[in-house]
C-alpha cells in the first residue's frame, strides 16, 4: 500500500502534529512567552516518501534550551552586601538546570546581546543578568515536551483507527478490480 492510499494515516499524523503545536504555543503562552520569536517559529513538516511518511517540528534553536533547560557552571557567588561580606565563604549559585543534556562551558558565557532587552526593560544590568544564566543556568520549561508527550499518548489508538479507514478503502479499492476482471 502506497501514500496515496493512506490519506487517513497521513491526517492522524497531521492532527498529532497540529496538536503538539497547538499545546507548546499554548505552553508559551501561560508562561508569558507567547509573542516571542520562538512562538513564532513553531512549526511541523510532513515528510511524505515512497515508502513512508514522518513529521518534522522546527522551532528556532535556542527553542531545545528552553524546553531542556541548561545545565549553569556553578561556581561560589561572590557576596556583594556588607551583610552577607562576613561569609568570606560565599554562597553556592542556585542549579535550575541541573539534569538538562545541556550546559555552558566554564570559558564560554552568552554573548549580553541576548539578555540586553529583557534586561533593560526591567530596569536590570545586562551583565549581571547573564553572569546569573551563566552560573545558574536555565530552568526547563518543557514547553514542548508536555504537549508532545500527551499528544503522543493519543496517537496509538488514533493511527491505528485511521489505518483501519485507509486500509478498509484499499480493500475495497482492490476488491473492486477483482471483481471487474
Amino acid at each position: 500500500m502506497n501514500n496515496e492510499k493512506l490519506k487517513y494515516f497521513k491526517e492522524g499524523l497531521n492532527r498529532f502534529a497540529k496538536a503538539v503545536i497547538f499545546g507548546s504555543l499554548k505552553e508559551l503562552k501561560r508562561q508569558k512567552k507567547g509573542d516571542s520569536n520562538l512562538s513564532k517559529s513553531l512549526m511541523y513538516d510532513d515528510k511524505v516518501s515512497k515508502n513512508s511518511l514522518s513529521i518534522d517540528f522546527i522551532m528556532n534553536d535556542y527553542g531545545l534550551f528552553q524546553d531542556k533547560g541548561v545545565k549553569g557552571v556553578g561556581g561560589v557567588r561572590k557576596m556583594t552586601s556588607t551583610f552577607n561580606s562576613r561569609d568570606n565563604k560565599g554562597k553556592m549559585w542556585k542549579q535550575k538546570g541541573k539534569n538538562s543534556p545541556f550546559s555552558f562551558k566554564k570559558d564560554k558565557k552568552p554573548s549580553v546581546k541576548h539578555f540586553k532587552d529583557w534586561a533593560i526593560k526591567r530596569g536590570l544590568n545586562p551583565f549581571a543578568i547573564r553572569e546569573s544564566v551563566f552560573r545558574q543556568g536555565i530552568a526547563p520549561s518543557l514547553f514542548f515536551t508536555k504537549p508532545f508527550e500527551a499528544a503522543f499518548k493519543e496517537l496509538p489508538e488514533n493511527l491505528a483507527e485511521d489505518f483501519a479507514l485507509d486500509l478498509e478503502n484499499f480493500i475495497e479499492f482492490t476488491t473492486k478490480d477483482i471483481n471487474k476482471k
